[in-house]
C-alpha cells in the first residue's frame, strides 16, 4: 500500500493553490513557464508542498505561494495585486494536474519537472483537460519512465566501469540484490543502511547518490 504525504481530502485544495500559483506567475507576472517551473522545482516551498505541510497545501493562496517561490530562488519580478480568475487557463490547469500527479506518484517536484517541464504540461492542455485526470497520470508515468530508464545505481556502476558481478563481489553484496535494484523490483531506498554504505564505498559516492528520488 502506498503511503502518501498527506490525506486525499487536502488534495483538491492543494491543486487549486498550485494552479493559481502557476497562473499568477505566468499570466500576471509575465514569467516564462520554464523559469517558474525550474524555480519551483529547486525551492524549499516545493519540498514543503510535497510533504503536505498545511501552511503550503491549505494555508496560503496561489499568489502567495508564487511570490514565496520567487523570493526563495531570487528570481526578480514586478509584483502586482493577487489575481485568481473563475475562468481557468491552461497555465492553471498545468499547476492543478502537477499537484495531483506529485501527490499520487510520491515523486519530488524536482524529479517530475526535470523530466517534464511546466511548459510541456501546459501544452498537454488541449488533449487532456477534458479527460479523467488518471489519463494524464498514465501519460506522465510513461514520460517519467522514458526520462529515467536506468537507476542511479546502474548509472554509477557503469561510470565506474564495473559489471554487476564485480560490484557485488567488491561490496560483498549478493549479485541478485543488485540485479533487483537495477530492475526496480526492489526499492533501494528501503534497503539496509549497511548495504548502501558498502555499495557507496565501491562506487566512490555518497549513500544518498544511489537513492532514487
Amino acid at each position: 500500500m502506498v503511503i502518501r504525504a498527506y490525506d486525499e481530502e487536502y488534495v483538491s485544495g492543494a491543486q487549486r493553490i498550485l494552479g493559481d500559483a502557476v497562473d499568477f506567475a505566468v499570466m500576471s507576472l509575465g514569467l516564462d513557464p520554464v523559469l517558474f517551473g525550474n524555480a519551483f522545482a529547486v525551492s524549499e516551498s516545493s519540498k514543503q508542498f510535497a510533504a503536505g505541510n498545511p501552511r503550503y497545501v491549505a494555508g496560503m493562496n496561489g499568489c502567495e505561494l508564487a511570490r514565496k517561490v520567487l523570493t526563495e530562488t531570487k528570481v526578480s519580478f514586478e509584483d502586482t495585486e493577487d489575481e485568481m480568475f473563475i475562468d481557468k487557463s491552461p497555465e492553471y490547469w498545468a499547476g492543478w494536474v502537477l499537484a495531483y500527479y506529485q501527490w499520487y506518484s510520491c515523486r519530488s517536484f524536482m524529479e517530475i519537472l526535470n523530466a517534464v517541464s511546466l511548459e510541456t504540461m501546459i501544452g498537454m492542455y488541449p488533449v487532456y483537460h477534458e479527460m479523467d485526470i488518471m489519463q494524464f497520470v498514465d501519460r506522465m508515468q510513461e514520460m517519467l519512465k522514458a526520462a529515467y530508464p536506468h537507476t542511479k545505481l546502474r548509472i554509477r556502476r557503469e561510470t565506474c566501469g564495473l559489471s554487476q558481478s564485480e560490484t557485488a563481489a567488491n561490496a560483498n553484496v549478493p549479485l541478485r540484490q543488485i540485479q533487483l535494484f537495477e530492475q526496480r523490483r526492489r526499492d533501494i531506498n528501503k534497503t539496509a543502511a549497511e548495504t548502501l554504505y558498502k555499495l557507496s564505498k565501491v562506487l566512490h559516492c555518497r549513500m544518498e547518490d544511489l537513492m532514487e528520488l
